[in-house]
């Protein structure tokens, strides 16, 4: 557990300093949201809403990437889009 956060789970992944954007941050899927978790400041921000079925979230450079059941959602951190 970091931040209250479990690492272990596939809904979380934390950015790598120095690997694009989002360095630092806790990237998760909580109620169908998208949100970004800055441990410094203990805040989220919502990302990307309406995702359902979300099964795994992982992050390379600046792209935070959901894998859902029916789809897969990538959202480009520098850009504060989906893609």
């Amino acid at each position: 557990m970091t931040h209250g956060f479990d690492l272990d789970s596939p809904l979380v992944c934390e950015g790598i300093i120095g690997d694009g954007c989002g360095g630092g941050r806790l990237f998760l899927v909580e109620d169908e949201i998208l949100k970004a978790y800055d441990p410094q400041t203990q805040t989220s921000t919502t990302l990307l809403k309406n995702i359902l079925d979300a099964k795994k979230v992982t992050k390379s450079a600046c792209v935070v990437t959901v894998e859902c059941k029916k789809e897969t959602l990538r959202f480009d951190l520098s850009a504060m889009k989906k893609i």
